[in-house]
């Protein structure tokens, strides 16, 4: 993917720079993303606010961006509006082409969605566009069975076994420094095995992607977290490969395919962490 690309996109959100006591409107765009020219929205889609602000299309050349109408004195950032501007980037993914701008992203006019972002970068999001052609990001996530990964880790770990023995039926205050060792000793074995269980999987779902990108866990029983940017016509073989470990892993480990989504690991993500 254009890196220089992800850069401009995300230069978006500081494209507002006028100090609220200097704006004199009551409202501005919000931006979601960008896609080819030739889209069209589906009147049924809404995007942030109290009132689902309708989403419309600011054209230049032949690339869009994503907008809504919002009040500037209204706050962003709650669940529901985090929530609203995935679920319109995710499914537009499964239809399009999109490059995902970040959260927040806010200019004061459809004139400045063009002046300031879609012509200085025209040529850059038009090439990242057509690379994302056919394309969308899937995320394969795995979280152990917590019932299972302590047994796991007692029979594999004759320390841990004794520590368990050692604080069984005892007071939490009597027993705390067994209690914090066997927790140390657990979470070095579940970062061992989710290690391992993250390069098996790997090595099977890399080849069928064009990137991959291992996610840092989002829960301390997380097995896998595995983001692709793939062919949206692979998906079957995706779920296909999933679904053995499935079974390889039944009873250890609770398996499941996100997607079509619209592809942040390998936009949004990559920039930020720069």
């Amino acid at each position: 993917m254009n890196e220089r690309s992800a850069e401009m996109a995300q230069s978006a959100k500081a494209a507002d720079t006028a100090a609220p006591e200097e704006r004199t409107q009551s409202t501005g765009v919000y931006i979601y993303g960008l896609v080819p020219e030739d889209v069209e929205v589906s009147s049924d889609a809404r995007g942030i606010g109290d009132e689902s602000g309708e989403i419309k299309l600011v054209r230049h050349g032949e690339i869009a961006a994503l907008v809504s109408e919002i009040p500037l004195d209204r706050p962003l950032g709650t669940p529901d509006d985090l929530f609203r501007h995935e679920a319109l980037l995710d499914a537009t993914a499964a239809e399009v082409p999109v490059l995902p701008l970040r959260f927040g992203s806010v200019m004061t006019s459809a004139e400045a969605v063009v002046d300031e972002l879609l012509t200085p970068h025209h040529d850059e999001f038009r090439s990242a566009l057509e690379e994302l052609e056919g394309r969308a990001e899937y995320v394969v996530k795995g979280r152990y069975v917590e019932r299972t990964l302590f047994q796991e880790v007692l029979s594999e770990l004759p320390e841990a076994a004794r520590l368990r023995e050692e604080i069984k039926g005892k007071p939490e205050e009597l027993t705390r420094d067994a209690r914090i060792q066997l927790g140390e000793l657990v979470n070095q074995a579940v970062a061992a095995k989710r290690e391992a269980d993250t390069q098996t999987l790997v090595e099977v779902v890399a080849p069928l992607a064009v990137f991959t990108v291992i996610r840092e866990p989002s829960h301390e029983q997380d097995a896998v977290h595995v983001a692709l940017l793939m062919e949206t016509d692979r998906q079957g073989e995706l779920e296909e490969a999933v679904n053995e470990f499935t079974d390889r892993w039944a009873d250890r480990v609770e398996m499941r395919v996100l997607g079509p989504l619209a592809p942040y690991d390998f936009i949004t993500a990559r920039t930020t962490q720069e």
